[in-house]
């Protein structure tokens, strides 16, 4: 268990905690939730070391580890390989492994019966007998299985690590706190730099993961997941509630009437002692009834009402009028060098329809998005604007092109004259700029308060057609949904590129999927997109002919009633059955040989556990070596392989 105890943090006149208290139980799953500025981040920190409190605040078993993921690169050695820094999540068992080896040349150098060899003998078995509980002989397959979920390519292993960019160097990270396996799972907005394949296979894999994890995630969906249990920050208090995401917001609305109705009651009360306290204070009969009104008011614990609480909503700007068509794209093709990033990519846009472009981190997304919005020329293919269309774009280097000299308001202000002053500060207040903020200079705002400024300018701005590259990246929650109910809203047209499923979900009608330098079109929302994607894997991959399927297929619903669907679902188990059978006749003849390489083990123990071997060096040493080896290991990968070809079958074809 961790605990926290009165852990206090002031930073001049703000509390970032006031006396706060918590516990971390085996098994937990925990969503961290809270505004920006909260104190989230800080609290993790805490919780793993990383900042330093007084003695006795935190406290933790004393066999537990903490595995913590920041949301900053933490720094590498170079010279490594990406599968050697993975590697270094072993560290400490190939350390022991190599301490084992170290050992079996030392025994071979001493005298049987004399007492260093006995010192030595107890040293090995103990040491072995850790090795034993460790997993170190699945070390490889796990290595390559989290690599490979995580995105990266076998291609990639032997790579450099220091070649990848910042995004990939933080799935490495990921890589080796998931596979040093923590007793407690510290995690600091971990999908920031996953794209939705990478997502679903993190969550497989963290569904099934025995340590306890605390969460931050901007990501609803990944919390709801997850989580069983939520716990808020907010004003310096931290407040624990039963349930996900989701059930922690169901009931936030009902907790803050009652805060709210109890800050009025504490209010009116505070402003009645005044008006006593006014009139009598120069009258000296009432003087010790004024002294005391005013104790009174010093020893009350004040009620504070978040800000960011306030129920804040916004529209876009009315879509200007504009034909029928949005944007019709045909044959769109880009290519780097030799490099072809996509091609014939065609699709079509019309007037109110809202497009989510989804794809693998690199399958040329963003680039996709730049060549629409006129930044990046195609390599082929054309692109046709309908009548009166007007684009407004919204992409990481917006953000550069803010003038430093001019204020938050004032660059609001320039944007527009359909906005009043008011609404533009409610805009303001929705991306996180809110009292004096919004007179700050854009010079001193950091990389995402000027990021979530070139937002805002980007939604004021007058257009019917909105291309977002990620827009979320730097809102916490409470924008989020305050962004996707006006995107729901928006008469335009959007084309929008997010890892973000939630965010997405409710305001998409199409969805447009870059894969291997194709493109295909699917009509529905995010939930209908991954439906249709693993129905068509599960029944049409086996054959040759979904190789062939035009757009016109790709348009059709997965839905199937009646006998229609009893026949798919019967083919579906049908051709499960004939891909798991090979794989679980391997599996058990495998467990049979592991058996009896597990008997020999435990006979080669006994063997060297007998001084006398050690007379014969030869005889030592072959036992040795064969006790290391065990033979079996490449029966036993070879086992590991067909259960994780079994465990991808299963996950391809669901439970039924």
């Amino acid at each position: 268990m961790i605990a926290i105890n009165n852990l206090s943090v002031q930073y001049g006149n703000k509390h970032l905690f006031k006396n706060l208290s918590c516990r971390i139980h085996p098994g937990d799953r925990i969503g961290l939730v809270g505004v920006n500025g909260a104190g989230k981040s800080t609290l993790l920190k805490i919780i793993a070391g990383s900042v330093e409190v007084d003695s006795g605040i935190l406290q933790c078993a004393r066999n537990a580890s903490i595995g913590y993921l920041p949301q900053e690169i933490s720094a590498m050695e170079p010279g490594r390989t990406l599968y050697q820094e993975a590697e270094t999540a072993f560290a400490d068992q190939l350390a022991l492994q190599q301490q084992l080896e170290e050992l079996n040349l030392k025994l071979a150098t001493v005298a049987p019966g004399a007492a260093e060899c006995e010192a030595l003998l107890k040293r090995h078995g103990d040491i072995q007998h850790r090795l034993e509980k460790t997993d170190i002989f699945r070390m490889k397959s796990e290595i390559e299985k989290v690599l490979l979920g995580l995105g990266f390519k076998e291609s990639d292993f032997s790579k450099d690590c220091h070649s990848f960019s910042g995004g990939w160097l933080m799935r490495l990270m990921l890589s080796k706190l998931l596979l040093s396996r923590p007793s407690f799972l510290l995690l600091d907005e971990p999908t920031n730099h996953l794209d939705i394949e990478s997502l679903t296979w993190l969550e497989g894999f963290l569904k099934s993961y025995d340590g306890a994890m605390v969460i931050i995630s901007h990501d609803r969906t990944f919390l709801d997941n997850l989580t069983t249990t939520t716990w808020e920050l907010s004003l310096g208090v931290l407040t624990v509630y039963k349930g996900n995401y989701s059930r922690y917001v169901s009931g936030k609305e009902e907790r803050m009437a009652v805060k709210r109705a109890s800050y009025e009651n504490q209010q009116a009360k505070i402003q009645q002692t005044m008006r006593f306290v006014e009139r009598f204070r120069a009258k000296s009969t009432k003087a010790s009834q004024v002294q005391s009104r005013l104790k009174q008011i010093e020893k009350l614990d004040l009620i504070e009402l978040d800000q960011t609480e306030q129920s804040i909503s916004f529209n876009f700007p009315p879509a200007p009028p504009s034909g029928r068509l949005s944007v019709e794209v045909a044959g769109l093709g880009k290519q780097y060098g030799n490099h072809q990033i996509f091609s014939r990519v065609s699709f079509s846009l019309h007037r109110g329809e809202k497009l989510a472009i989804l794809g693998v981190n690199g399958a040329g997304k963003s680039t996709l998005v730049k060549i629409l919005a006129g930044l990046t020329a195609a390599s082929e293919g054309t692109i046709r604007f309908g009548h009166n269309v007007i684009v407004s774009y919204f992409g990481q280097h917006q953000a550069r092109e803010l003038d430093p000299r001019l204020s938050v308001l004032d660059t609001m202000l320039l944007v527009t004259n359909e906005l009043t002053n008011t609404q533009v500060r409610s805009l303001l207040g929705t991306f996180l700029f809110q009292g004096d903020d919004v007179d700050k200079k854009v010079q001193v705002l950091s990389g995402g308060e000027k990021s979530r400024l070139a937002l805002a300018k980007m939604i004021a701005t007058p257009a019917n057609v909105l291309i977002l590259d990620e827009p979320t990246n730097h809102l916490d929650m409470t924008s989020q949904e305050i962004l996707q109910k006006a995107m729901s809203r928006y008469d335009g047209s959007i084309i929008v590129v997010s890892h973000n499923r939630h965010f997405v979900n409710s305001f998409v009608n199409r969805v447009l999927e870059i894969k291997n330098g194709k493109a295909s079109l699917f009509e529905g929302n995010i939930d209908d997109y991954l439906f249709r994607a693993q129905a068509e894997k599960n029944v049409a991959a086996p054959t040759s002919q979904a190789a062939g399927a035009g757009e016109e297929d790709l348009k059709e619903k997965p839905a199937r009633k009646g006998k229609e669907s009893r026949r798919a679902q019967a083919q579906i188990r049908q051709e499960k059955g004939k891909k798991l059978a090979p794989y679980k006749d391997i599996i058990t003849r495998a467990e049979k040989e592991i058996e009896q390489l597990e008997q020999r083990k435990t006979e080669l123990e006994t063997m060297l556990a007998d001084p006398s071997l050690y007379q014969d060096q030869e005889s030592f040493a072959e036992k040795s070596s064969e006790y290391r080896r065990l033979g079996g290991l490449l029966e036993k990968k070879y086992a590991e392989k067909a259960q994780a070809r079994v465990d991808a079958i299963e996950a391809d074809y669901g439970s039924e």
